[in-house]
């Protein structure tokens, strides 16, 4: 539970880290820890890939991908994964100095305070809920594939329920458990990438690779900057995940040294699998003008069914379900210990619930109850939707890029009050213009997420995403205005700067 007191960087061995002693350095950011370090490196790096997840990027937006913006969408994902990158660096020095779970919350508490904590968590744990449902949801018309059924709306629905309760159950049986799935989730969505990769590419490849310069056509008549700018959510969607190194940083041996390498690794093993993926896809889709003429809506089930043949497919298709699974559970245990370490802080309603945890499973159990009824909720509202899937996705990628940049934010303006990072990962000189370089990416990558690019829909359609953030933020205002519980938290903030 967190301590009452509020050390001050001024006491003596606050900032002198152990190296060998990760209970000392939490004990010396006022926290004492109930999670057991039972995650290895490995594992947490393959927590964070299976987040990020390849495969679950690139298949659940390749068709939309690929009609919007022709074959050069393949680019977004060098440029997004360059940005990210930097966001990535800043977070590195944030977590190697405050190691404590939670992520982005915590990050944002000892950077900037407790109220502007409050709002970062809030909008992340909210994005983060629906990404887990944009999640189990883009796998439910794989899981009908997968057994020869019809992909219908109640059918999705239903299987994207039954992939929540699989993840929820995994994650209930603790942090090994969840580190063993993880490995398992990294090698089934490697060998998967790799194998379908390679034979397309083989036995399969209709095109050279001069075809991702040539659009085919897409974005129409109009400047084909646009086109590409809308086709880039699936770059977007799939560069997040990274961070989920960093939520679990209790239950990792030496975190502050070793989550900064996990989350780099993240970026680039994730990324070069994306990437190859997407390549493979693209260079084996027989028609792509069929594809951005929107006469076939699912490429995906199509090249699979042409390259292995029936049965061959379902094959493929079940290993590309244990890759949701996994991307699945890694984003529940991120959510979880989010909302964890909100009740720790006593900073909301339902903290001491929130902050139970169960001696047995080492899990906060009703946080994790949190992760699995707020994502079912949405997958069932998604039936009232059309175009279900790629809203919830613009949302949840925008949401989370928004609690990123608050960060990054945060970050630069403890930077120019004097903060110098002393964690075990430091930047140096290139702290700045990194931490500078991160936020213009971020602030870029949202108004793109968030730009209108349907003139004939309604206007509320058509400002979807930055409405949704807007009434997120709107309701976290309201909130924190009839229930100041963060003002009454006595766990440390602010305390980056020195005094």
């Amino acid at each position: 539970m967190a301590t009452s007191s509020n050390p001050s960087p001024a006491d003596e061995g606050y900032y002198d880290f152990h190296d060998e002693d990760d209970a000392a350095h939490l004990h010396a950011l006022g926290y004492t820890s109930e999670f057991k370090r039972d995650m290895s490196p490995w594992a947490n790096f393959s927590l964070g890939f299976t987040y990020l997840s390849p495969v679950v990027g690139v298949y659940t937006l390749f068709a939309f991908a690929l009609a919007t913006g022709g074959p050069p969408m393949i680019w977004s994902f060098l440029i997004v994964g360059l940005g990210q990158l930097l966001v990535a660096l800043v977070f590195s020095e944030v977590v190697a100095q405050f190691p404590v779970a939670g992520g982005v919350y915590p990050w944002a508490r000892r950077l900037w305070g407790r109220r502007y904590a409050w709002m970062t968590g809030w909008i992340y744990l909210v994005a983060l809920l629906v990404t887990i449902a944009s999640v189990v949801y883009g796998a439910g018309p794989y899981i009908a594939a997968a057994f020869g059924i019809e992909a219908t709306v109640n059918n999705t629905i239903l299987f994207a329920l039954g992939l929540l309760v699989l993840a929820t159950i995994i994650n209930f049986m603790g942090t090994k458990v969840l580190a063993q799935a993880a490995i398992i989730g990294f090698t089934a969505e490697i060998i998967g990438a790799l194998v379908v990769g390679i034979w397309l590419l083989v036995a399969h490849r209709e095109h050279n690779l001069g075809i991702i310069f040539d659009s085919f056509g897409a974005g129409g008549d109009g400047n084909y900057l646009w086109a590409f700018a809308a086709a880039a959510l699936i770059g977007i969607y799939q560069y997040y995940g990274f961070e989920a190194c960093g939520d679990v940083a209790e239950e990792v041996p030496n975190p502050g040294r070793l989550i900064p390498k996990a989350m780099r690794r993240t970026i680039y093993v994730g990324g070069a699998a994306a990437t190859f993926v997407c390549l493979a896809l693209v260079l084996a889709v027989s028609d792509i003008p069929a594809v951005i003429a929107g006469e076939d809506t699912d490429p995906v089930s199509t090249l699979l069914t042409e390259a292995f043949g029936t049965v061959g497919a379902r094959i493929v298709l079940f290993v590309v379900l244990i890759s949701f699974l996994s991307c699945a559970m890694s984003l529940q245990a991120a959510a979880s210990r989010l909302a964890y370490s909100y009740g720790r802080d006593d900073m909301i309603m339902g903290s001491s619930a929130l902050k139970k945890f169960s001696e047995t499973r080492h899990v906060p159990p009703y946080a994790l109850l949190l992760a699995a009824a707020v994502p079912a909720v949405i997958v069932i509202g998604s039936k009232f939707s059309t175009d279900a899937i790629t809203k919830i996705i613009s949302f949840a990628a925008f949401g989370i890029y928004l609690a990123f940049q608050m960060v990054v934010f945060a970050a630069l303006r403890a930077r120019l009050k004097g903060w110098v990072p002393s964690g075990k990962y430091r930047l140096g000189r290139w702290a700045l213009p990194v931490n500078v370089a991160a936020l213009g990416y971020g602030v870029v990558a949202m108004i793109n997420m968030a730009w209108p690019r349907t003139p004939g829909a309604p206007w509320f359609d058509n400002w979807i995403v930055a409405l949704s953030a807007a009434v997120v933020v709107g309701i976290g205002l309201v909130y924190m205005t009839i229930h100041p519980l963060h003002d009454r938290s006595t766990a440390p903030y602010d305390d980056a700067i020195p005094r």
